[in-house]
């Protein structure tokens, strides 16, 4: 029997699950390679979870919970992992996601990135966005970024996050990691205050509304390296959400903005492997050119899609070519890179052209 919720995460950890889901009257659930899986455990009544769920949180957290019906936090488990924390109420009964955040943070080479991120992580100044759905591993390959400036360059990077997932430790950089709730009370507040810090890189865990946009930009504009996150699927659709928060006012002169602050998009997406049991992630690259630089400014994101194509010379890459060569290198199969890409007609014409699917599959599709 469960005695306490660091025995139901260890559980979580010899699965290697990815996510733990707990929901009053039912048993709990774990996501094993992208699946959600039912346990073999008795359900939880909602007493039951909320004493479990309690137990973890301090007087503050408590009382954050019963007044705005939502929580964030991180929580460690001694010997097994740390693990970023929803809780919330539904249908008037308390429910919690835990997502397991490793010790070990990845290089950019073990997640699979394009080699231009290591250059653009070093980039004196600037805005770079890494954008994907939830769970499409943004904020491991922000963990990598973060990790190559920490090896590499003898910076001061300030992060704020919501909460703290990967944990650095100095080595040539000095990093200050701080938690919404815990160290400051929003992101807007923290970049309000960055400046005074000294830092050469800011990294803001999400921008979520208009006033941490507007600040996340200034700040790159006044010299700093900023690194955010949005939960979009490409750069054009990037760019378009982060003018569309603006009113209309003011639309012309955030794309201004952007076309001098921003150095690139990192889009991603993840799979089920096909060769190995595992996920292997498919990232779209827009650098900002002077070509491209113009785009953003006369508002035609919808001509982005054609120099990023061209741009393989300067480590551009569209998903499409991404998911292309992975299921070339048979990482992945066509059904699950079918469902990804951004255009299914270009993408399975060129798959019957190379002999990866015939055209009596192509006339099904």
């Amino acid at each position: 029997m469960l005695t306490h919720i660091d025995d139901l995460l260890r559980s979580v950890i010899s699965h290697d699950a990815s996510d733990l889901h707990l929901k009053a009257d039912n048993v709990p659930l774990m996501r094993i390679q992208g699946d959600l899986v039912h346990t073999d455990l008795a359900p939880l009544s909602n007493q039951e979870l909320h004493d479990m769920l309690f137990s973890i949180l301090t007087d503050e957290q408590k009382e954050r919970i019963e007044n705005y019906k939502e929580l964030d936090l991180s929580y460690f488990v001694e010997g097994a992992a740390r693990f970023r924390v929803n809780m919330y109420w539904q249908r008037g009964k308390i429910g919690a996601v835990f997502r397991v955040i490793p010790y070990k943070i990845r290089t950019v080479e073990e997640l699979g990135l394009p080699p231009v991120t290591k250059k653009l992580s070093l980039l004196p100044r600037g805005l770079i966005l890494v954008t994907g759905p939830t769970g499409s591993g943004k904020s491991t390959s922000l963990a990598a970024l973060i990790n190559h400036i920490n090896e590499s360059a003898p910076s001061h990077v300030m992060t704020i996050e919501d909460p703290i997932e990967y944990v650095h430790q100095d080595k040539r950089a000095i990093i200050n990691q701080r938690e919404l709730g815990t160290d400051t009370h929003t992101f807007a507040d923290a970049l309000k205050h960055v400046m005074r810090q000294n830092p050469d890189v800011i990294l803001v865990g999400e921008m979520r509304d208009l006033e941490t946009i507007q600040l996340a930009i200034t700040a790159a504009e006044t010299g700093h390296l900023v690194f955010s996150t949005l939960h979009t699927v490409d750069a054009a659709q990037t760019i378009d959400r982060v003018v569309d928060v603006f009113p209309p006012a003011q639309q012309e002169q955030v794309r201004t903005q952007l076309s001098v602050t921003l150095q690139a998009v990192i889009s991603q997406t993840i799979l089920p492997r096909k060769d190995i049991v595992g996920r292997i992630a498919a990232f779209e690259v827009m650098v900002a050119t002077p070509a491209i630089r113009t785009m953003i400014r006369d508002g035609k994101t919808h001509q982005l899609f054609k120099d990023i194509q061209t741009g393989g010379d300067l480590g551009m890459q569209t998903l499409d070519a991404h998911l292309f060569w992975l299921m070339k290198k048979g990482y992945i199969d066509y059904e699950h890179a079918a469902a990804k890409c951004s255009n299914l007609g270009d993408f399975e014409t060129r798959a019957v052209r190379e002999g990866i699917i015939t055209e009596a599959t192509h006339a099904t599709h």
